[in-house]
């Protein structure tokens, strides 16, 4: 065995494709989700930009999330989608497009904004006349996002099609998991995810913060530190692969973080 014991937070789905992809490398992986997608109703603006999805030069889908229910809306009110010019931060997202016949690109080198704005074809997009942008996502986040394709002359617009819950657990179920499975490691898959993670562990976060914490992100890693999280790894991606391979590349620690 590798001696990692690693606790994952995605959706239980992710979370149950990742530990598959890990365990080929001996290492153990126990899900705690720390992300509850809750579908919003759509008002009047939000149904009227369904309508209008051609006026936009490019679309950047930030989750599989987003884009299931993108996909979803767009059948129940019989529209189609443009078929070019679809972005999105990693793969996975970009698979769930491509698979109704969308056209889709997305960084290979990193699962976060700053790979995507590093795109040639975004920044093609990006040199027409201040070209309007949509970004679909959940109710708030990828802010940075937003304000790096505005200062490069874009009009960027929102549809928020879901809203991310933390599950309700009981009172110390996070110290529970990582004590009764000898854990060593924590896995969180975005900002958002992090959040919760420290509002889990509560009175539990002074000694919990002491464990290496595997970050999708510089701008998660950031959020990370000023946390209090004392050994943050950045895994330059929110996949399997990344995290194996960051993982691969970090000592396992001689203490289970009690």
């Amino acid at each position: 065995m590798s001696g990692w014991r690693l606790l994952l937070t995605r959706s239980r789905e992710d979370s149950q494709a990742m530990a598959d992809h890990l365990r080929a490398a001996d290492i153990f992986c126990s899900s705690l989700p720390l992300l509850d997608i809750e579908p919003v109703a759509l008002a009047a603006a939000q149904r009227d930009c369904l309508g209008r999805l051609h006026d936009y030069r490019a679309f950047v889908v930030v989750s599989k999330p987003a884009a299931r229910l993108l996909l979803l809306h767009l059948h129940s009110a019989g529209l189609q989608a443009p078929i070019q010019a679809w972005f999105t931060v990693g793969e996975a997202t970009g698979r769930v497009l491509q698979s109704h016949g969308l056209q889709v690109s997305w960084p290979s080198d990193g699962d976060d904004s700053e790979a995507l704005l590093a795109l040639p074809a975004l920044a093609q997009v990006l040199a027409k006349d201040r070209p309007r942008v949509l970004i679909v996502r959940g109710v708030g986040g990828r802010e940075l996002l937003a304000e790096r394709l505005a200062e490069q002359g874009a009009r960027v617009d929102y549809l928020e099609l879901y809203r991310r819950g933390l599950p309700a657990y009981g009172h110390g179920v996070l110290a529970e998991r990582v004590d009764g499975e000898r854990l060593n490691g924590l896995v969180v898959s975005s900002g958002q995810g992090l959040e919760h993670l420290h509002r889990l562990a509560g009175v539990d976060w002074p000694r919990l913060s002491r464990m290496p914490l595997f970050v999708p992100s510089p701008r998660v890693a950031q959020q990370a530190r000023e946390l209090g999280a004392q050994q943050v790894v950045e895994c330059r991606g929110a996949n399997a692969a990344a995290l194996l391979a960051a993982v691969q590349h970090s000592a396992v620690p001689a203490l289970s973080g009690r």
